[in-house]
């Protein structure tokens, strides 16, 4: 009852923020650079969808990948027919088997993972589907190694356990490929990532030398007064309005400015050639081909001398950046789906048929048909033909 009446009268302790860091003093400094954040939603907004450097490389080595014809092998005999190689050539009703290899190399590139799920019908596998890697979370199981992956779309999560097996074909639901990462044990590094200060330096450019060219093409600067007194609310507006008016916009570029009256023109920023402006977005050009692994040349950027034509650089391409990934995700493919009819097959590229590498075929057909110490059956098999047929190799 005491208690009752002394309540109204009882004093209460001061509220306290809710924010751990209510306590702490902001402090502000200028001059550092904002990098954008290294996640997948920002490097293919950035870097991808508003890059045309990175944009052009990515689907350089994308379209190269989709190209290159597939080979079937069971052991040294080739697979002319085989339910695996229907299933890649349409993975299901929206997709074609290029566009397959297209997304998932693209994917290893912007994201440095990508996902690949299998359906199954009545007991064969049917269907092949691509999933985006920013829906994609790994689930890892007591021993480290991942026991199941999250699927999220809006608001519902499906999760997809890698220990069952697809009914009826035994082979794990998910594929996921993924780039080396030293500093992480489940997600890949993303060639986009490594390139992002170049991002943001290249897409920073653009976006200056879009804003100069709306300015008149004129560097910042300010009008002093050095008349005597001040000049009056009527007179400034009068100014202010007369240099909106004529003096901005691309429309009024090279219009001179008269000043009189003790107004002086003073710039407050570098001029393009002062802050050799061509030559910096240049270079971040550059670090952006070299981190998805095009030759700048390919890309039209000028001043890149590292290849001797432009034959050389298509090939160093192929040879260094297209073939490797290619190689990579039909092993994947075929080990993974492999199980399903049996084991023994091996996915590997139909190099005799990209025409970037013709040359290197026809120098390898002249060293080998020069060869007087090796057999005709030796010389065949050395080119990658053999008794039975044509032994294709990646």
């Amino acid at each position: 009852m005491l208690a009752a009446l002394l309540a109204p009268f009882k004093r209460t302790p001061p509220e306290a923020k809710a924010s751990r860091t209510a306590g702490l003093v902001a402090l502000f400094s200028a001059g550092r650079p904002r990098w954008t954040p290294r996640d997948y939603a920002s490097l293919a907004r950035e870097g991808f969808t508003r890059n045309a450097i990175a944009y052009r490389a990515v689907r350089l080595i994308g379209e190269s990948a989709a190209a290159v014809p597939l080979v079937l092998m069971a052991g040294p005999q080739e697979m002319e027919t085989h339910p695996l190689l229907d299933l890649l050539r349409r993975p299901n009703p929206r997709l074609a088997g290029a566009a397959l290899m297209d997304a998932i190399c693209c994917h290893l590139l912007v994201a440095g993972n990508a996902y690949v799920e299998a359906v199954a019908v009545e007991g064969g596998l049917r269907e092949l589907h691509l999933l985006r890697p920013d829906r994609v979370r790994v689930v890892p199981g007591p021993d480290g190694w991942p026991e199941a992956f999250d699927y999220t779309l809006g608001a519902r999560t499906v999760r997809i356990p890698q220990d069952t097996l697809v009914p009826g074909v035994d082979v794990p639901p998910i594929l996921h490929l993924s780039s080396f990462n030293p500093l992480d044990d489940h997600y890949g590094f993303a060639p986009l990532e490594a390139a992002a200060q170049a991002l943001d330096l290249h897409n920073a450019a653009s976006a200056w030398n879009k804003a100069l060219i709306d300015n008149a093409a004129r560097p910042s600067g300010a009008l002093v007064y050095g008349g005597s007194g001040a000049l009056s609310d009527e007179q400034f507006e009068r100014l202010k309005g007369e240099l909106e008016a004529s003096f901005q916009g691309a429309v009024n570029a090279g219009r001179p400015l008269l000043l009189e009256g003790g107004l002086d023109w003073r710039p407050l920023s570098l001029s393009p050639k002062d802050m050799d402006f061509e030559a910096a977005r240049n270079s971040a050009a550059r670090e952006i081909a070299l981190a998805v692994g095009v030759p700048p040349l390919l890309l039209g950027i000028p001043g890149d001398n590292t290849y001797a034509n432009y034959a050389e650089a298509n090939r160093a391409l192929w040879r260094q950046s297209v073939v490797p990934l290619v190689r990579r995700v039909c092993e994947a493919l075929s080990t993974w789906l492999g199980a399903a009819y049996g084991g023994g097959l091996s996915l590997v590229p139909d190099l005799d048929q990209v025409d970037a590498l013709a040359t290197e075929r026809t120098e390898l057909w002249s060293r080998i048909g020069a060869a007087d110490f090796l057999t005709d059956a030796e010389k065949r098999a050395a080119v990658g033909y053999g008794e039975a047929g044509r032994l294709r190799r990646g």
